[in-house]
């Protein structure tokens, strides 16, 4: 389907748009895959290498990293683990996807174990990002700290929720005093985090469920646990403790 076919049937309007960086040497690739987003419904900032990525995507808050993996200065794997690395960044978090006009199934296998959501091989056609577009709408980067709504689709009335919100309060005063030990304990912190994910599902806490998630992601593929990801992680914690506090 041509570029024009889906700019005549644009996203809902009630939809947020979601925001991907496109970062790639290539003016022809970057062009493609730019207007092929947009065409999609996302808004979209582009670089023309690697170090360009790393500085934007420290400052601005992306749903989705689209990285050539063959960019001057710095390809898309060294942008991700740098980001992943720095506490402060904002983007830090952000689902990642790796573009390549060739990847061995071993360089793929690479990819995905630092933290890739995927691998985009170019040239692609337009539906191809046609998924991007909904991994970057899914991927929860505002998040609010707590959703009353889901709170209340998920535990069933108000009291209920408000209980079991008691309940978290509880947990995260324990965890924020026992982090810095289970981090030492990659098992026990990944087990800890599991449960934390489905007790954040009930209660309608999505922001720290996210960091939860990502934080134990890590954990599962690299074994230990990241500078980066376990500051992220603190911070929804304890923003998530102050609000159930008030």
């Amino acid at each position: 389907m041509s570029t024009a076919a889906f700019l005549r049937h644009p996203p809902p309007s009630n939809l947020p748009l979601p925001y991907v960086l496109v970062a790639d040497d290539d003016p022809a690739s970057r062009r493609f895959l730019g207007d092929g987003l947009r065409a999609l419904g996302a808004q979209v900032h582009e670089c023309v290498d690697g170090q360009m990525a790393l500085a934007r995507a420290a400052i601005e808050t992306f749903d989705l990293l689209l990285l050539d993996c063959r960019m001057p200065g710095a390809g898309a794997r060294d942008v991700l683990l740098a980001l992943r690395a720095d506490a402060q960044a904002r983007s830090a978090d952000a689902p990642a996807v790796a573009t390549s006009a060739e990847v061995s199934i071993e360089d793929r296998q690479q990819l995905l174990a630092v933290g890739f959501s995927d691998v985009l091989l170019k040239p692609c056609e337009l539906d191809a990002l046609r998924a991007l577009v909904t991994l970057a709408r899914n991927s929860g980067r505002n998040a609010p700290l707590l959703d009353d709504a889901a709170g209340l689709a998920s535990s069933g009335d108000a009291r209920t929720m408000q209980a079991l919100r008691g309940l978290l309060r509880e947990e995260l005063v324990t965890l924020l005093n026992e982090l810095a030990h289970l981090c030492s304990e990659p098992a026990r912190l990944v087990e800890r985090l599991h449960r934390l994910r489905s007790a954040c599902g009930f209660c309608g806490a999505p922001a720290l469920a996210l960091q939860a998630k990502h934080l134990q992601r890590q954990v599962e593929t690299g074994g230990s646990v990241g500078e980066g990801a376990r500051e992220r992680f603190r911070q929804a914690l304890v923003a998530t403790l102050a609000v159930l506090e008030r």
